[in-house]
């Protein structure tokens, strides 16, 4: 890589309106580990920051929770994420945790801001957190490099914050967009060795320095614009959960007339033009990402004057579809009042210990508004003592959740799920009815262990 005091001050391609300040070249290009703070201690700020550390650089995390910061510090990870607390404590030379804003910036040249930006009432994205560590930087950051936002934020977040910076005299500091594209259950694997890194900056020399921090990454980097970087974010995410609600309207179609949706989707993933990926009907998707996302995406188009047609319908349809289950199971069982039905799974995806946006929040809310009995297994969930959760009974196996229930919905694709002994688990059942949400056993080998088996897509087949 050449040094960049021979490169020209270009911008990077856009058609937006004409950019607030860049910093005037020559910047160092991060040949050496460089020195960088992390803000933010969630899922993307650790990742970010054990991942950057496994890099070689030196990497300081602030959070503003003292009870995660005395976690970090003992060694233990506030959440389960695969590896990440292999590669925090192999790292922890290179890798400490504070409170402090002054001793997270003292000597860092780069600041990634990981904040969290919640959706508000109206669905737009709260980007207070954000504008918190923008203005701590006013006083401290005179020797930054660059300030590199990796929170998901509305496109046009950067014009701002480059305006914010230039306001408070740090004319010299380079400003990018590094969304992450990391999934929970994966994050490390996909942080070093992602499909893609995206760096949206104003200019090309902050776009070259912050590529720098990625080197020995396995990946492509694709370098653009501020905002089509922040729109990148956006999109992917809207079109992914647009091909989750897409095969689960057509599993519906199936339902209704006696088509296998495990068929169909099998033989439309291999069209090259479409691919397998994200066609596994079921009970909708969760997490923190794709419902938050699509509907800040679906915000920031109606604040433009624009009603995304085409993403309401998705949202609308992945809110109803736990409810069509909650349906199904009601009229199988010609009531839900007091009966008794089993939650097998209850985070938003295997792999995690995360309940964000979760399906299972929905159906046990559902159930005892119908007047059932809920009881609840799941390897690492711990849904804390607030509603619905408060009013179900937890079991440590799934022999124990499912005993005396009338009916057992798999929420969670587990895979201990796969290993059940699932004869002896009908017969500790009042009515042996089952309900796969996401199509992961086979219905022959169900009802041969004496259910009545209902699934995403496909017809019930009774015993």
């Amino acid at each position: 890589m050449t040094d960049t005091a021979a490169l020209p001050s270009a911008p990077l391609p856009s058609a937006s309106l004409p950019r607030p300040h860049s910093p005037a070249l020559p910047l160092p290009l991060p040949h050496s580990p460089r020195r960088v703070a992390v803000f933010g201690a969630g899922y993307i700020g650790l990742v970010t920051g054990a991942c950057f550390a496994e890099l070689g650089h030196r990497v300081v995390v602030r959070d503003i929770q003292p009870e995660r910061i005395d976690l970090l510090r003992s060694g233990d990870v506030p959440f389960f994420e695969p590896g990440l607390g292999d590669l925090i404590l192999r790292n922890k030379e290179r890798l400490s945790f504070t409170l402090d804003v002054h001793e997270a910036v003292r000597d860092a040249e780069v600041v990634y801001v990981c904040v969290d930006t919640p959706p508000t009432a109206s669905g737009d994205a709260d980007l207070s957190r954000v504008w918190a560590v923008v203005d701590a930087l006013k006083d401290t950051a005179s020797h930054l490099v660059a300030v590199v936002v990796k929170s998901t934020v509305p496109v046009g977040t950067g014009d701002r914050v480059r305006v914010a910076l230039d306001e408070a005299g740090l004319h010299h500091v380079g400003y990018a967009s590094n969304p992450e594209f990391t999934a929970e259950g994966s994050a490390v694997d996909d942080f070093l060795r992602p499909d893609r890194v995206v760096i949206g900056a104003f200019d090309e020399a902050t776009a070259r320095w912050v590529e720098g921090l990625y080197a020995g990454v396995d990946g492509p980097v694709e370098t653009m614009d501020v905002a089509s970087a922040e729109m990148v974010k956006l999109a992917a995410n809207a079109l992914l959960a647009t091909k989750i609600t897409f095969i689960n309207e057509i599993a519906t179609v199936c339902e209704a007339t006696g088509a296998d949706i495990e068929h169909v989707a099998r033989a439309i993933g291999r069209d090259h033009r479409l691919g397998p990926y994200f066609l596994n009907a079921g009970l909708g998707y969760g997490g923190s990402c794709f419902p938050k996302d699509s509907r800040a995406l679906r915000a920031m188009a109606s604040n433009s004057g624009y009603p995304f047609q085409l993403l309401n319908a998705v949202i609308e349809v992945n809110e109803l579809q736990p409810r069509r289950a909650i349906q199904r199971l009601k009229s199988e069982l010609g009531g839900l009042r007091g009966r008794r039905v089993a939650l097998l799974g209850l985070t938003f995806k295997p792999g995690t210990d995360d309940m964000r946006e979760a399906p299972s929040a929905v159906i046990a809310s559902r159930l005892l508004a119908e007047g059932a009995e809920v009881t609840c297994w799941d390897p690492m969930a711990r849904p804390g003592p607030v509603q619905p959760w408060s009013s179900t009974t937890r079991h440590d196996t799934v022999d124990d959740a499912v005993s005396d229930a009338d009916a057992a919905v798999l929420v969670t694709e587990w895979p201990e799920l796969v290993d059940v002994d699932w004869p002896a688990a009908a017969r500790r059942m009042r009515h042996p009815l089952f309900f796969d949400g996401r199509n992961l056993l086979e219905s022959t080998a169900m009802l041969d262990a004496g259910f009545t088996y209902m699934s995403v897509g496909r017809a019930t087949r009774h015993r």
